[in-house]
C-alpha cells in the first residue's frame, strides 16, 4: 500500500552517503517530492540518467517516513540533453526549476498545473521555437498567477479601473493608475506592458515580433516581481543570458 505512482520532472539532486543522491522532483499528482534513488551514483545503477535535473520521468515510488524511495523510473523526455549544449536555453532552463521548488513549499502538496507549465516550458526551450529568454519570462509569469500572484499589465491593481495605465508598481501588484500609484512607481513602455500581457496569455505571435530593449525592461519588471513574491531572488537567474 506504501508504492506511488506517478511522472515528475527531476527538480536537483544532492549526494547522499557514498552511492546515493536525493532526488528532488514535481511531480503532477503529488507535487514537490523528495526521494532516495539508491546507487545512482554508481557506474552501473539501473536508474542511469533518467534522474538528472530536467528530466521528465515515469516513477514508482515507496512512501517513506521522511523520504520516500525511488523503486523504478523511465524516461519520458530526456530534456538535460537537448538544453546542455546552450547557455541561454540551460541556464533559462535552471531558473524555471528553482522556481518551481520554491513556489512549492509544502512538500506532496499537489500543484498539476505547475507541473503543466514545466513540462510546457520545457519543450518549448528544446523546440526553441521561442527566444529562451521569452520562454522563461513566461513561465514565471504563469507560475506566479498558479501560486495566486497574477500581476496586471492593464488594468489598475488597486482600484482596477479599466487602462491601460502608464504605471507599474511591484508591490501593488502589476500596472496602476495615476490616483493610486504609489512612491517607487516606474513608467514602462507602452511596447513593454503589452509584452508582459501577452506572456501571460501566451499570444506568442506578439511576443516574438517585440523589440530588444522592450524584452530587457520586461525581464527586469518580472524579476522584481519574483523576488519581491518570493521574498529574496533566485540564485539562478543572475547568470541568464539576456540577447
Amino acid at each position: 500500500m506504501n508504492l506511488y505512482r506517478d511522472e515528475g520532472v527531476v527538480l536537483r539532486t544532492q549526494k547522499l552517503g557514498e552511492a546515493d543522491r536525493i532526488i528532488t522532483l514535481l511531480t503532477r499528482s503529488h507535487g514537490r517530492v523528495r526521494a532516495v534513488g539508491k546507487g545512482v551514483r554508481r557506474t552501473r545503477s539501473k536508474f542511469g540518467s533518467r534522474l538528472e535535473p530536467f528530466t521528465h520521468v515515469d516513477l514508482q515510488l515507496y512512501a517513506g517516513r521522511s523520504l520516500d524511495v525511488v523503486q523504478q523510473a523511465e524516461t519520458l523526455a530526456p530534456y538535460g540533453d537537448r538544453l546542455a549544449s546552450d547557455y541561454a536555453r540551460y541556464t533559462a532552463g535552471t531558473a524555471m526549476l528553482e522556481t518551481a521548488e520554491r513556489l512549492t513549499a509544502e512538500e506532496k502538496e499537489p500543484s498539476t498545473q505547475l507541473f503543466l507549465l514545466m513540462v510546457g516550458g520545457l519543450r518549448a526551450l528544446t523546440d526553441e521555437t521561442h527566444s529562451p529568454g521569452l520562454v522563461l519570462d513566461a513561465f514565471l509569469l504563469r507560475s506566479l498567477a498558479v501560486a495566486g500572484y497574477a500581476a496586471s499589465f492593464e488594468d489598475c491593481a488597486r482600484c482596477t479601473r479599466p487602462g491601460p495605465h502608464p504605471f507599474f508598481n511591484v508591490p501593488a501588484g502589476g500596472a496602476v493608475c495615476g490616483g493610486c500609484r504609489p512612491g517607487g512607481s516606474v513608467s514602462p513602455a507602452p511596447e513593454t506592458f503589452a509584452l508582459l500581457g501577452a506572456l501571460l496569455t501566451g499570444d506568442w505571435e506578439q511576443a516574438d515580433g517585440s523589440d530588444q530593449r522592450h524584452r530587457r525592461e520586461a525581464s527586469g519588471l518580472v524579476a522584481a516581481y519574483l523576488q519581491w513574491h518570493l521574498e529574496r531572488g533566485l540564485r539562478s537567474l543572475p547568470m541568464v543570458e539576456r540577447t
